[in-house]
C-alpha cells in the first residue's frame, strides 16, 4: 500500500479537559478530516516547548498544517496598545504563542511544507516579523463583516486572487467565494511574504513567501477551507496540492 504523507497538525490548548478537566489539546475533527480525503495521514502536535521534541516532531513528519483558534497575544506584535483597542483582544492561547513560533523556526530550518489556516495564517505572518489587526471592526469600521460564525461552512464574501500565485494556480480562479470567521487579520506584512489574495474591503486573505521557488510549499489562507472542503473541490485541490507536496514525488502544478 502506498504510504501516506504524515502532516503534523497543530491543536488548540484549553485550560480544562473533559477527562480530568486539567490542561488539555482541543482539534476540530473537520481539519483532519481534510488532510484523509486529500491523502495524508494526520498526526496532532503534543503542544510541547520542549525543544528537542519539537524539532523530531518536525523531522519525521512530512509537512506541517497550522490549524486556526484564539486570539494571538498582541505582545508579540504591538507595543503601548491603546487600553480600549486591547479590550477587544481574547481568549488568548499563552501556552500556543510559546510554542507555534519555535515550530515554524523548526519548520523553515528543515525546509518542511507549510500550510497556514487562519489563526496558523496570521501567526506565520507574526513569527516572520508582520502585524496583525488586532480588531477588524474597531480598526477598519469600513470593513466587511468577517465575524461570520453563523455561516462557518458557507462562502459569505469573494476574495481576489493573484493568477500567477500558488493559490491562483491551484483554484484556477481570479475570484472566490468564501467563508470567514474572524476579527483579526494581517496589517504589515513581514517582511518574506507576498500578498496573494484580498477580500473586497482590502484584507489580506492569503499568503505565500516572495521567493517561493526556495520550499516545497507555503501557503497561509484567512478563510477555512476545512470546512468548505467537501462541498466545493476547489478548497480539497487546496489540501491535495499540500499533501502531494509533502510526499516523496513532487509535480510541478
Amino acid at each position: 500500500m502506498k504510504r501516506r504523507p504524515l502532516i503534523l497538525v497543530t491543536p488548540s490548548t484549553d485550560d480544562g479537559g473533559t477527562e480530568f478537566d486539567d490542561q488539555s489539546i482541543s482539534l476540530s475533527n473537520r481539519y483532519s478530516d481534510a488532510i484523509i480525503a486529500a491523502g495524508g495521514l494526520p498526526l496532532i502536535f503534543p503542544a510541547t516547548t520542549t525543544k528537542p521534541i519539537m524539532a523530531e516532531a518536525v523531522r519525521r513528519c512530512d509537512g506541517v498544517l497550522m490549524t486556526g483558534g484564539d486570539d494571538i497575544d498582541p505582545k508579540l506584535y504591538a507595543k503601548n496598545l491603546p487600553e480600549k483597542l486591547a479590550k477587544k483582544v481574547g481568549p488568548i492561547a499563552p501556552a500556543r504563542d510559546i510554542w507555534e513560533p519555535g515550530l515554524i523556526a523548526e519548520i523553515f530550518s528543515r525546509n518542511k511544507p507549510l500550510f497556514g489556516i487562519c489563526r496558523g495564517h496570521q501567526m506565520l505572518n507574526v513569527a516572520l516579523g508582520g502585524t496583525l489587526l488586532v480588531d477588524i471592526p474597531s480598526q477598519r469600521p469600513e470593513s466587511l463583516n468577517h465575524g461570520r460564525m453563523d455561516k462557518k461552512a458557507e462562502p459569505v464574501h469573494e476574495v481576489t486572487i493573484d493568477p500567477g500565485s500558488l493559490l491562483g494556480k491551484l483554484t484556477k480562479r481570479k475570484t472566490l467565494g468564501v467563508n470567514s470567521t474572524h476579527h483579526q487579520a494581517i496589517d504589515k506584512l513581514a517582511p518574506s511574504l507576498r500578498m496573494v489574495a484580498t477580500a473586497t474591503d482590502g484584507i489580506i486573505e492569503a499568503v505565500e513567501l516572495k521567493n517561493a521557488a526556495r520550499r516545497p510549499f507555503l501557503l497561509g489562507v484567512q478563510f477555512h477551507p476545512e470546512r468548505l472542503f467537501d462541498s466545493n473541490g476547489v478548497f480539497l485541490r487546496l489540501f491535495k496540492q499540500f499533501v502531494q507536496a509533502c510526499g516523496p514525488r513532487r509535480r510541478s502544478l
